[in-house]
């Protein structure tokens, strides 16, 4: 056996092209659902894209996602963006949710129950056709131990994500009357 220093091409400066552009980025550019990415904008979150993760940063308050053409489809790339747009309401500033910190704990499962319901009810307003991801098998473990502990926790959770989905509706006809 041989040890190897290996290192994310993120954390690498300087390398040719060829090594940081993925191979699917040769793909056509992906044509975006417009009425989401519209309310999306509407919403006055901030979103990055880069990187390989999607995810809602608190200490920046930016939702980091890979570039639209890293995923399948417009369908998946709305879903995720609505999924962290349903954690970022949880913010300190927003509507001050908070569950977990960490990732495997029962809070931060309840969390991410909420933001995925959340992101459900959004992309119903917005038409958009939601498919299962595969991280999401790993969610349904977590899940079942806190619905099992409390038979009462999808109707808790469904009712975080409504009050999120209703916030961030808020915010997009807020936008529209400016």
């Amino acid at each position: 056996m041989k040890g190897y220093t290996v290192f994310n091409v993120e954390q690498i400066d300087g390398l040719p092209s060829r090594y940081t552009v993925p191979a699917e980025s040769a793909r056509e550019p992906l044509k975006l659902i417009e009425e989401a990415e519209t309310f999306f904008a509407q919403t006055g979150a901030v979103f990055r894209h880069g990187g390989s993760r999607a995810f809602y940063a608190t200490s920046q308050d930016v939702i980091q996602l890979p570039p639209a053409e890293a995923f399948r489809d417009a369908e998946s790339y709305a879903a995720i963006k609505a999924h962290e747009l349903v954690h970022w309401t949880g913010h300190a500033s927003r509507m001050e949710r908070e569950f977990g910190k960490r990732f495997g704990d029962k809070a931060y499962a309840f969390e991410e129950l909420v933001a995925e319901l959340g992101a459900a009810f959004l992309c119903a307003d917005l038409g958009v056709t939601l498919e299962p991801r595969e991280d999401h098998a790993a969610y349904l473990a977590s899940w079942l131990e806190v619905l099992k502990e409390d038979r009462r926790a999808i109707f808790s959770a469904a009712a975080h994500a409504q009050r999120a989905a209703d916030f961030l509706h808020r915010l997009a006809e807020d936008e529209i009357l400016k």
